[in-house]
């Protein structure tokens, strides 16, 4: 069923290469009429199943390695995703990490090393909740954060330019290349929340006491920058698109949606490879018979 173009359409989702794009033009809520929360919800587990197969070919098969990222503003649900969706993977293949904000010793690197340190190994699947865009969207919006990173040549937050931000997507291009070139899948998945369902759900997290260490004070001085940060996405997302790399935006107001329509999309990113189990030779399969015949003939 995540196979179904009819109940979730991945391309509308989808960022084609070399497209300008407003996220105005990307709805944040689900609007077909074939799903709803309970189906999708048994969707979404006969879903998980499907991907735990996948992945025991991908492990087996051992030439590629997955790279999923998950960008988004606070609040869209990005951990519940991450939770639900992989929750049918073995866990010995798949890692996920959580990047804040960069350490001095991280800062002592470019912007990609501690990224590069939590990369897939072949076979394997990595989990980015934020990633290196981070470096093209919090600092994008908060430009005087680069300083920090010691550049040479960029000592004043005029230094910051146009020019610069066109060589920073320059780069995360060519990192990303370099990783499709050599095996690695990468999916790219941006959250996207409307404001007022951001403004919904900081309110559950201050109401309820479980919930009251999931808010900060700083999620609501970012929510200030609400614009900003969408502009920074577009543009990030428009720059960053390709091929190699695509980014999906999620309608992510629907957390049950969300989590289906990201499973979707990585179910048939993954139907793309061709994934199989090693053939095995005649010479192999009589070694198996005759190990079968010693194993058949010990005594209990």
């Amino acid at each position: 069923m995540l196979s179904n173009e009819k109940l979730i359409n991945v391309k509308d989702m989808l960022v084609k290469p070399e497209t300008d794009i407003k996220l105005k033009s990307y709805s944040t809520q689900y609007e077909g009429e074939a799903l709803n929360k309970k189906d999708a919800e048994k969707l979404l587990e006969e879903g998980r199943k499907h991907l735990a197969e996948i992945q025991d070919e991908l492990y087996a098969h051992n030439k590629y390695s997955v790279l999923i990222i998950f960008q988004a503003m606070d609040a869209a649900g990005k951990d519940g995703a991450v939770k639900h969706i992989m929750s049918g993977f073995n866990p010995l293949g798949v890692k996920v990490y959580s990047f804040k904000a960069p350490n001095s010793h991280e800062l002592d690197h470019d912007y990609f090393w501690r990224h590069q340190l939590a990369l897939p190994a072949r076979g394997e699947i990595a989990i980015h909740n934020r990633s290196h865009y981070e470096n093209v969207l919090v600092t994008k919006v908060h430009p005087e954060y680069v300083l920090n990173e010691n550049i040479p040549g960029i000592d004043s937050l005029d230094k910051i330019d146009k020019e610069f931000w066109k060589q920073r997507y320059k780069q995360i291009r060519r990192f990303e290349k370099n990783l499709s070139d050599n095996g690695t899948i990468i999916l790219k998945f941006f959250l996207h929340v409307s404001k007022k369902e951001q403004k919904k759900r900081f309110l559950e997290r201050i109401d309820d006491p479980s919930k009251n260490w999931k808010f900060s004070l700083s999620d609501l001085k970012e929510r200030g920058f609400w614009k900003d940060y969408q502009k920074a996405y577009e543009e990030a997302l428009s720059a960053t698109s390709t091929e190699y790399a695509p980014w999906f935006v999620i309608p992510a107001d629907d957390k049950w949606f969300a989590r289906l329509a990201i499973a979707a999309v990585i179910y048939r990113q993954f139907g793309k490879l061709n994934l199989s189990y090693p053939v095995v030779s005649e010479q192999q399969k009589e070694e198996l018979q005759k190990a079968k015949l010693k194993l058949m003939s010990e005594e209990e």
